[in-house]
């Protein structure tokens, strides 16, 4: 006779043996498909976070699947040491779909498209910051470089990054700090135009600030940033690690300012879901600094990775991902401009990428997360007051019309 085994407790589980460095709401996730999750009980639930945007294509998409399954059976890891017959295919692909979007000539003027690729969002950040001060040692001559980073940022939560995060949460308790970086007001040209000097090696900027709430630029500020950063010779570095590959309707959301930065980091979305894969592209001239030994990671640029994430390149080289992102998301704000003074104080964003202020009267955002979770849709709460949605590219107009039907109903209990 076998034994009864007794049903885990995953949430207890989690509760008891794991850090606390997230706050989850109470469900548990077994399988996906699409824009939809299935708990271990068997409930459906519409995924309104995407995974922050790495699922941009959806849960076990076909070919991303088929795609890992196929190099699984051939060879996942080599390291650094050695090519791979993946590498090329990746490095071309991702180089021709963002190379254009960026400044590939460089600051002096030579050089074309070039990618470094590495493993998570945070790893790109800290080799865009590499990078940024050793093109500044190297080509510039300056001995300790700083870069400009706005307030309210979230690239990562190194040691580093935190150094020039303004987030209490993510920062106290966690020093001492790197030095060498200046922070400026988000949105203020002006205040930026002050910080630089002749020490400014980059200003590293998300287009829109993803964690402090979806906050999209005032009109004109990329492009001042950029005139700036030109001018004095300083890279400009663009975090588009969740704002990215088709999250905004464009390839990068940067695209909506007419602007194209030195350096741009890429990750989340790049992996397609099932393997962690980040980048950062920029000229051969800025990317040319790093020489053999300057740096490096076992896993980056992995066989599995690389042959994932060029499909995903594949897939969006065409622009129709980015267009279904651009019409979806229009019926998407539409619906949610219209809840503005019904429950909603303010809605912000670009394409399928949404950062709702929730009126205080009704409670805090995560209280709206949960009466949505209840409701069958997950999304997530950030800063207390903001709800973020940022469904898979692959949602569809009835399931849009669905998840604001289910917002309203959850705003007005």
């Amino acid at each position: 006779m076998s034994a009864v085994v007794a049903p885990i407790d995953h949430i207890a589980v989690a509760e008891r043996r794991g850090a606390h460095n997230y706050h989850p709401l109470p469900v548990v996730v077994a399988s996906g498909e699409g824009a939809w999750v299935t708990d271990v009980d068997g409930r459906r639930y519409l995924d309104c976070l995407a995974a922050y945007s790495a699922l941009n294509l959806g849960h076990s998409h076909p070919r991303l699947i088929a795609a890992a399954h196929e190099q699984l059976d051939r060879l996942t890891l080599v390291s650094r040491a050695f090519h791979h017959d993946r590498m090329a295919g990746f490095l071309a692909g991702l180089a021709d779909l963002v190379g254009p979007l960026v400044r590939a000539e460089g600051p002096g003027g030579t050089g074309e498209a070039m990618v470094l690729p590495m493993n998570t969002g945070a790893e790109a950040v800290e080799s865009a910051i590499k990078i940024a001060r050793k093109y500044a040692h190297d080509v510039r001559g300056i001995e300790v470089p700083e870069i400009v980073v706005a307030d309210s940022n979230f690239h990562g939560r190194t040691t580093t990054i935190v150094s020039f995060s303004t987030d209490p949460d993510a920062r106290d308790g966690f020093g001492p700090f790197t030095p060498g970086f200046v922070v400026v007001p988000y949105g203020d040209a002006e205040a930026l135009a002050e910080a630089l000097t002749e020490r400014t090696a980059a200003v590293l900027l998300e287009p829109i600030q993803g964690e402090a709430g979806v906050v999209t630029p005032p009109e004109g500020y990329l492009a001042r940033v950029r005139e700036l950063t030109a001018e004095r010779g300083v890279l400009f570095i663009a975090d588009e690690i969740q704002s990215g590959l088709a999250r905004t309707g464009t390839t990068l959301a940067i695209e909506h300012d007419g602007v194209r930065p030195d350096l741009v980091t890429l990750g989340k979305a790049l992996g397609g879901g099932v393997v962690p894969v980040s980048a950062v592209v920029g000229s051969s001239e800025v990317l040319g600094v790093l020489t053999p030994g300057t740096h490096g990671s076992t896993f980056g640029g992995n066989p599995l990775a690389t042959a994932v994430a060029t499909e995903v390149v594949d897939m969006l080289a065409d622009g129709s991902w980015q267009e279904r992102s651009r019409v979806a998301g229009e019926r998407l704000h539409a619906g949610l401009h219209a809840l503005v003074g019904h429950g909603l104080t303010a809605v912000r964003g670009r394409g399928l990428w949404a950062g709702l202020d929730v009126d205080p009267a009704i409670g805090p955002a995560r209280l709206v997360a949960e009466r949505l979770m209840e409701r069958g849709i997950l999304a997530k709460d950030t800063h207390t007051r903001t709800l973020r949605l940022a469904p898979p590219l692959v949602i569809t107009d009835a399931e849009i019309d669905w998840l604001l039907e289910q917002l309203r109903e959850s705003l007005a209990a």
